[in-house]
């Protein structure tokens, strides 16, 4: 027997729940398929769960420097379990918020895997609907190096509630550079090796380049141009990574090796039957309007590559639904200590597409609310095109650098220049005088020029 309704949602992550709550919302009959825990990886293996970590290194490191403040704690320990309880319990509580969230949308438990087209069988059951949306997210990607099954991925990490003294972690994108960020907090000795030129490699290489010099002043030892060739263990059971950089053959000796290397797509069955294609990268192949190669079918978040975070997942549910969305401009972050967070074109993007721009900065240092905070390291850069003073990047390394980006983030996508943007008032003493400093220098670059 098969079941039709009007709209089929496969995962049940941000970007799943928020677009099968939204359409039942608006009175369509949806189903929403999820094989494993309500909210997906970012809710249960990802984004809440490591940015309950970050919180609690935060604090680690404010109680640790309380005496500089004025306040004598008479001595502290760090309890990585403690702080894996409270990580547990906040996932917890989401995600029983995401239940009560799709109450209006039936539920269903199990692998989809599609028997034609817009026909999705989970089970012994069969659905079929005149839209269908893949949601199905993404998972570690492996290490590709020999003996690779000795190092532990994103998710076997958060099923930890132990840290060993020394870890390694391969990959310094922003996984696994808020890890070592999370690791470094809570006392272990951290090493950090990254293939690229630089760690967050999609970022402005000043930022970045920010990040692994405050990485380094907490002790955290960052390789860049590192490629890593092999792991094995000892007779102790610890681990031996080698790897080569910049022509040298080197090893680190450690308790634990994290792989951070990227994610890849997860895919459901049968793609083939309901005619929906593949990118060369393994993704799947979406239109504009997150459409694949199937009609009625689309796909959304990790799953079609084009920008893997939760809002934005998130955001191609609302274009999948047919609302107007403006998917250019979506800001990231990374919550280390400090904090990066970026949105629209570096420079090194701006000199490669031949974009004539000015770029200007303003450090946290010159800002009073930075200094009285007593975190004064951090940096806001301004990118605007020379020619109509129209902002197209901004990049900030520094404290709440994620809320931050959010101003400039509206700014541009209502297609403010960078004189419209001077002319908001900025309160004061805020860290939001450093964007509106750093706005007000390349406004002045650009005109002189």
């Amino acid at each position: 027997m098969t079941t039709n309704c009007d709209i089929i949602v496969i995962g049940a992550g941000p970007g799943g729940y928020e677009t099968a709550a939204r359409a039942a919302a608006c009175g369509l009959d949806t189903v929403i398929v999820e094989r494993d825990l309500p909210g997906g990886t970012c809710l249960n293996r990802g984004c809440i769960p490591t940015k309950a970590l970050c919180r609690s290194a935060e604090v680690a490191m404010t109680v640790k420097d309380a005496f500089d403040y004025g306040v004598s704690t008479g001595g502290f320990t760090l309890d990585y379990a403690a702080a894996c309880a409270r990580r547990d319990a906040v996932v917890g509580e989401l995600r029983q918020g995401v239940v009560t969230l799709l109450e209006g949308v039936r539920t269903v438990r199990g692998e989809a895997r599609f028997i034609g087209e817009r026909t999705v069988a989970v089970g012994d059951e069969v659905f079929t609907a005149p839209k269908v949306i893949i949601a199905t997210g993404s998972c570690p990607a492996p290490l590709r190096a020999e003996g690779s099954g000795l190092a532990v991925d994103s998710d076997r990490l958060l099923a930890m509630d132990r840290l060993p003294a020394e870890i390694t972690v391969v990959g310094g994108g922003v996984i696994g550079m808020e890890f070592a960020s999370i690791f470094a907090a809570f006392g272990c000795n951290v090493s950090v090796l990254e293939y690229c030129q630089e760690i967050l490699p999609p970022f402005d290489r000043e930022i970045a380049k920010r990040l692994r010099m405050a990485m380094k002043r907490r002790g955290v030892d960052v390789t860049v141009q590192a490629s890593v060739s092999r792991i094995s263990v000892t007779d102790e059971g610890r681990r031996v990574v080698e790897y080569t950089c910049k022509g040298k053959d080197k090893t680190i000796v450690t308790d634990m090796v994290v792989a951070a290397v990227g994610r890849r797509p997860v895919l459901p069955q049968g793609l083939e039957l309901a005619g929906v294609e593949l990118t060369e990268k393994g993704f799947i192949k979406v239109d504009g309007s997150m459409i694949t190669s199937a009609p009625g079918v689309y796909a959304i978040g990790d799953v079609n590559g084009l920008c893997m975070l939760a809002h934005a997942a998130s955001a191609q549910g609302r274009v999948a639904l047919g609302e107007r969305v403006n998917l250019d401009i979506i800001p990231s972050a990374v919550f280390t200590v400090p904090e990066c967070a970026m949105v629209g074109m570096t420079e090194q993007q701006c000199a490669e597409a031949g974009t004539d721009y000015v770029a200007a900065t303003a450090t946290f240092r010159s800002n009073g609310k930075a200094m009285a905070t007593g975190d004064a390291e951090g940096l806001v850069m301004v990118i605007l095109n020379r020619a109509d003073r129209r902002i197209i990047g901004c990049h900030i390394c520094g404290q709440h650098a994620s809320d931050l980006i959010q101003e400039v983030a509206v700014a541009m996508a209502a297609g403010m220049d960078s004189s419209r943007f001077a002319e908001v008032v900025h309160g004061h003493p805020t860290l939001s005088e450093c964007v509106a400093s750093a706005m007000e220098k390349a406004d002045e670059a650009a005109r002189k020029s």
